[in-house]
């Protein structure tokens, strides 16, 4: 591993030698380098292959079978096998290197996107931007500090259809917003219990946790579980719901990064049906008071009805406005617009799925700001993508505190309360710590 001082070194000079202008490649293609090449970063790897201006230089995986099947996608798609990594900190060192592509577990994503920024490469890091508020918090020190690009991949940002929803919004289609409600219904069956076993061949296990604390290997703590344990994952309003809490948090007009206007944050629920491994609740009613408007969320892991016109469609994922003149709802189908007494429809319309993939296009938008240096044409900026998170984070501390927290948003932490302050960050794991930048 390479020892922190020279890293450090290393990252530095890096930083100041690309501060102005990335190194761009040949054909004028962005570089960029896949960090975590699970579920997520193979839709990364294909969602790249699909843009022109974008090669893929290198791959980083703590599981090498991980790191052969996406070279054998490179191969069948014609493109020339790319670096391979083990350790990040190795990639950070590659100067082939314009841009990362972050789709790790959620302990990952600060450290892997500070330490990208302080080698000089521009970021994208999947959602939720981290796995707890300071982190958040650090990464837009770093992006700011070393004058990085750095995209949440909250891709909704950059969905047409959702973009004019929101709109809409603004422009006073349902009146006065009072309630912005984000719902969660995904259908998680249980995980079971998985024993304690050696590491499997072809896996760093202390790579892979990382941040987190040393814990005995389980199949339940590696692939995609990791979600329903605290020590990696932030449970599903951290996974699938990182989306509609940023959905809601920008409809509602809650847009600033320290939380001003909210006072207080409540949440309730468990882990109900299932006796296994997870840690994380399946069931969750949070609460976001900012005094003259709410924002709910949601969860429900279990089976469950629908709501709204949000109804009987399986899983059951979007986000409701409530004005003083009517309702919006809005999904991946499209928007909804509701007004009178009788709810008649005034207005709806269908995503046109002939603008493509919505990562692709999220994707488009990172490389045109790696490009073109532009930090305000980001759509989803660190900055947003932090403070999404930050909710998910805050509903997640008052449901393991059991009590409403007050929030100071001067001072940014909860006012009055230890035990909630000490969860805004986390004890970590020498070497892979996440300092004050």
């Amino acid at each position: 591993m390479t020892n922190r001082r020279s890293f450090v070194k290393f990252a530095s000079a890096a930083a100041i030698a690309t501060q102005a202008h990335p190194i761009l490649g040949a054909n004028d293609r962005v570089n960029v380098a896949i960090i975590g090449l699970g579920g997520r970063g193979k839709d990364h790897l294909r969602s790249y292959l699909s843009l022109s201006n974008a090669g893929i230089a290198a791959l980083c995986d703590v599981n090498q079978a991980a790191r052969e099947v996406s070279q054998a996608t490179l191969a069948k798609a014609q493109r020339p096998k790319a670096a391979e990594y083990e350790d990040m900190r190795k990639l950070f060192e590659d100067r082939n290197v314009d841009a990362v592509s972050i789709a790790t577990p959620n302990h990952w994503h600060a450290l892997a996107a500070i330490w990208a920024t302080r080698a000089g490469k521009d970021v994208y890091v999947e959602k939720p931007a981290s796995h707890n508020i300071f982190e958040g918090q650090q990464m837009v020190a770093a992006a700011r500090k070393y004058k990085r690009m750095m995209q949440v991949g909250s891709q909704s940002r950059t969905t047409p259809i959702k973009m004019e929803a929101m709109k809409l919004l603004s422009e006073g289609v349902i009146g006065k917003i009072y309630l912005a409600k984000a719902l969660c219904f995904k259908r998680r069956k249980s995980i079971g219990v998985t024993p304690a076993e050696p590491v499997p061949a072809g896996v760093n296990w202390d790579l892979f946790l990382g941040p987190a604390p040393m814990r005995p290997f389980t199949r339940n703590r590696f692939k995609y579980n990791w979600h329903w344990f605290w020590d990696t994952g932030n449970g599903d309003i951290g996974n699938q719901g990182a989306h509609e809490m940023d959905i809601a948090r920008w409809g509602l007009g809650v847009s600033n990064s320290r939380h001003e206007g909210l006072k207080t944050v409540y949440c309730t629920g468990g882990k109900f049906a299932y006796t296994d491994d997870q840690e994380t609740p399946n069931t969750q009613l949070a609460t976001f008071d900012y005094g003259d408007k709410q924002l709910v969320f949601e969860v429900r892991g279990i089976l469950t009805n629908g709501e709204s016109g949000l109804n009987n469609r399986g899983n059951v994922v979007g986000n409701l406005f409530l004005g003083s003149d009517g309702i919006l709802e809005v999904d991946d189908r499209g928007y909804r617009v509701y007004k009178g007494e009788d709810r008649a429809v005034a207005m709806e319309k269908q995503r046109d799925r002939s603008t493509g993939d919505t990562t692709s296009l999220h994707m488009a938008n990172f490389l045109a700001a790696v490009k073109s240096r532009d930090q305000a044409s980001i759509t989803a900026e660190i900055e947003i993508g932090a403070a999404s998170a930050a909710l998910c984070h805050m509903a997640n501390i008052a449901y393991r505190t059991g009590r409403q927290l007050r929030w100071d948003s001067g001072r940014e932490q909860f006012h009055a309360d230890q035990e909630a302050n000490r969860m805004l960050t986390r004890e970590y794991r020498k070497p892979y710590v996440v300092e004050k930048v």
